[in-house]
């Protein structure tokens, strides 16, 4: 009698251990093949904010999508949208995305936020650049001391929006910084940029969010020129055309695009950093 009742109990606790194994299995397989895939190719600034991490997942729950992101540079991102490997791009480089829509990779550029881009000195600030009001004085000083001085100058040098932005300046004032030995061009994102000035301690153009990000190991650097309307950081999304490669999500990148310029979604990115660093990093700008 007793190994009658035992034998029952262990098959009772197999079938139950076999029906839990085939639901977890199920759900798993579920969640993986119902959800489509969006893929979003973005900046590193934007990225290393924490920005996405508290948008996105509202996006997908609103939504069902699973979005990927790919974060590298603007130059980076913009050629992955015209190669189709993206599906939408969030980038911050006005003028190339104005040309990339008018090449027909994109169906529209949505002006989503921006903040802004600042010089960071040394603390002791050698060249003075504090004392100076005029960006086009500020750039042409840092140009004509620096080759005098012990400092230098740290570039991205990676294509993306902050050193296409930083060339242009350089550009619009005359100043050609080309095989110049104290200009250090680097071909890194932002932080690795940023942790490079700081232990040569040198000058750097950086975006004020991830400055603000890294502040606190950032110890030699300090804001030493800002608040030119020239400095303004525009970032803007695009779909992806699907006119021009027919394997993109269109609709899905449509969808994201009129979430990050909702109302309610835009009141969130002038939140985002208010509480840790005590300012937004950045500030809602749709059109």
């Amino acid at each position: 009698m007793y190994k009658l009742v035992n034998n029952k109990k262990t098959k009772l606790c197999n079938f139950l251990l076999l029906f839990f194994l085939l639901s977890f299995i199920l759900t798993g397989c579920s969640s993986g093949s119902d959800n489509p895939r969006l893929r979003l190719a973005t900046t590193t600034s934007t990225e290393d904010s924490g920005l996405l991490d508290e948008l996105l997942p509202i996006f997908e729950d609103e939504t069902g999508y699973n979005v990927e992101v790919i974060a590298v540079g603007t130059g980076q991102a913009l050629e992955a949208g015209r190669r189709g490997d993206a599906d939408v791009i969030f980038v911050h480089a006005k003028e190339l995305e104005k040309e990339f829509v008018a090449d027909g990779y994109g169906k529209k550029r949505y002006q989503v936020k921006y903040n802004d881009f600042v010089i960071l000195g040394p603390e002791d600030d050698p060249l003075g650049i504090k004392n100076i009001n005029n960006l086009e004085d500020a750039m042409k000083s840092i140009y004509k001391e620096t080759e005098d001085g012990d400092t230098v100058f740290v570039s991205r040098g990676d294509g993306s929006g902050t050193h296409q932005a930083e060339l242009s300046l350089w550009e619009e004032f005359d100043l050609n910084v080309d095989d110049k030995e104290w200009y250090n061009s680097l071909g890194q994102g932002m932080g690795d940029t940023l942790i490079t000035a700081n232990e040569m301690k040198g000058y750097v153009l950086a975006d004020r969010g991830t400055y603000l990000s890294m502040r606190e190991n950032l110890n030699n650097l300090e804001v030493v020129f800002e608040g030119s309307e020239k400095l303004k950081n525009s970032y803007g999304m695009i779909p992806i055309n699907p006119e021009e490669f027919s394997n993109v999500d269109y609709d899905g990148a449509h969808s994201l695009a009129e979430f990050f310029v909702r109302e309610d979604i835009q009141d969130r990115i002038s939140e985002f950093g208010v509480d840790t660093y005590g300012e937004p990093l950045f500030f809602p700008d749709a059109d």
